[in-house]
């Protein structure tokens, strides 16, 4: 376990002070306690090593996660993420064409049967207007809901495929994957809504991360997380870097 976890701390560390890590984390491992796999928090603290996580990212996806190493840095952290001043940015691939340069996704998110998440309306009542994807009131399940927005920019088009830059501006469990998959748009390899088999992994990842953190200096963290080659593989773009600096500058423009 300690030799398993200092080869994964070495290999994926980004950023670390005496109150943060910053991994990037592989696609394939839990950060914390999700159904009994070993996982990173898990790994961790049989190495020695007590760790907080400040927010989660699904097993299934790669990219940055930030952990704390003291309760002090992790309440400041994660106050953020719930009233949602955190800035985050993911990248995606989608096995689709047709969507437009940029939009909003503004879906309430619900619970159903076997825990699963899922669009609280049917998906005939999902309306789009102006590049953005809603639903009336009068739609809603009756179940409880909760709001989440999520916008995007078109990065890259290929034949069949399109990356997307996205920012969660909520942050709910699997936000990403259910609202592209649910306006017809599912992430390539997704085991949730990807039913062909045609992709060892899915392909979101947690690109960036913008935080409050007092004890730095200057009082902030940006953190930034680059895809491994196995991310771009559907589209293997000539450039990752030039395509990262496009996704930068839309996101701006369209934040």
């Amino acid at each position: 376990m300690e030799t398993e976890w200092l080869r994964l701390r070495e290999r994926c560390v980004i950023a670390e002070d005496e109150a943060i890590l910053a991994l990037n984390k592989p696609a394939g491992i839990s950060v914390t306690g999700e159904r009994h796999d070993t996982d990173i928090v898990e790994l961790a603290a049989a190495a020695g090593e007590t760790l907080y996580p400040v927010h989660r990212i699904d097993k299934v996806t790669s990219g940055l996660v930030l952990l704390a190493k003291d309760l002090g840095a992790h309440g400041q952290l994660t106050r953020q993420f719930n009233k949602q001043t955190a800035e985050k940015a993911y990248l995606a691939v989608v096995d689709s064409t047709g969507l437009p340069e940029h939009g909003v996704i503004e879906l309430p998110l619900s619970v159903g049967r076997k825990n699963r998440v899922r669009i609280a309306a049917p998906r005939e009542s999902i309306k789009t207007e102006d590049d953005r994807w809603f639903v009336d009131d009068a739609d809603l399940l009756a179940t409880k809901n909760y709001p989440s927005l999520t916008r995007f920019a078109t990065v890259l088009r290929t034949e069949r495929r399109t990356v997307l830059a996205l920012r969660p501006v909520t942050g709910r469990r699997h936000q990403i994957r259910v609202h592209l998959a649910w306006i017809g748009h599912p992430i390539l390899g997704d085991p949730l809504f990807d039913k062909s088999g045609a992709y060892p992994r899915a392909h979101l990842h947690s690109w960036r991360l913008g935080l409050a953190a007092s004890w730095r200096t200057p009082p902030e963290l940006h953190l930034d997380a680059s895809p491994g080659e196995d991310f771009w593989a559907p589209v293997s773009p000539a450039d990752p870097g030039e395509l990262l600096d496009r996704a930068t500058e839309l996101l701006r423009v369209n934040s």
